[in-house]
């Protein structure tokens, strides 16, 4: 069952930007947190970002902070993630996930998306 759908993902240029989202399907996410992961090959799943069930609240990785944003729509209940000077060690695939309770790791989150493959070049 699918529940949490992640499009925009692509190939950039390093220095370039993309914006991916994340869309509910077939519920409604609006109580919860939403978070960010990406998993390189041969790497663990790491932690990107969070944001609070009413999108006041926000925390990114220190290796993606003042580069990444997330933010949430309510008439859509759509995450987004946008992402602004990136560099080739972004390259992963990038998944968004629901949980109920502010936390940066990845077993906490129940409730995930298929990924979407972001590759930037050199």
């Amino acid at each position: 069952q699918v529940q949490l759908v992640e499009s925009g993902g692509g190939l950039v240029q390093a220095g370039g930007s993309l914006r991916l989202s994340c869309a509910p399907s077939g519920r409604t996410f609006t109580t919860y947190i939403m978070g960010w992961f990406r998993q390189a090959p041969g790497k663990e799943r790491e932690f990107v970002g969070f944001i609070s069930w009413n999108g006041n609240t926000t925390y990114y990785a220190e290796s993606v902070k003042g580069r990444f944003t997330i933010s949430r729509e309510n008439a859509n209940d759509t995450t987004y993630l946008q992402m602004n000077s990136l560099k080739p060690e972004d390259t992963a695939i990038y998944y968004c996930a629901a949980g109920q309770w502010v936390t940066t790791n990845y077993r906490n989150y129940g409730i995930w998306g298929q990924g979407t493959q972001v590759t930037v070049s050199s």
